[in-house]
């Protein structure tokens, strides 16, 4: 009598062992698909930054100061306005 009894815990064991594997082969799944999805959404958050803006050319800058200057020897540009274009000319380079 005693192996009829060993038979269903033998077979008991068995299913717990099938069920353990079983769980463990979805978890990694699982896991794997949720690294795997983090990894897709870090991606395209990146790729939604805008690029920095390169550093303006100090050629470009002082071009641009000599247009403001030639503006206002011409009396295009009154001093005031001179004055305001080129402080922002100058933070450009900073």
């Amino acid at each position: 009598m005693p192996m009829m009894r060993r038979r269903p815990v033998l077979r008991t064991v068995g299913r717990t062992a099938v069920i353990a594997g079983t769980a463990t082969v979805v978890a990694g799944g699982v896991r794997g698909h949720q690294q795997q999805k983090a990894a897709q959404q870090q991606a395209a958050a990146q790729a939604q930054q805008p690029a920095p803006e390169p550093a303006p050319d100090s050629d470009d800058l002082i071009n641009k100061l000599k247009e403001l200057a030639n503006l206002k020897d011409q009396g295009i540009l009154t001093e005031q306005e001179f004055n305001d274009q080129k402080a922002k000319i100058l933070a450009e380079m900073s």
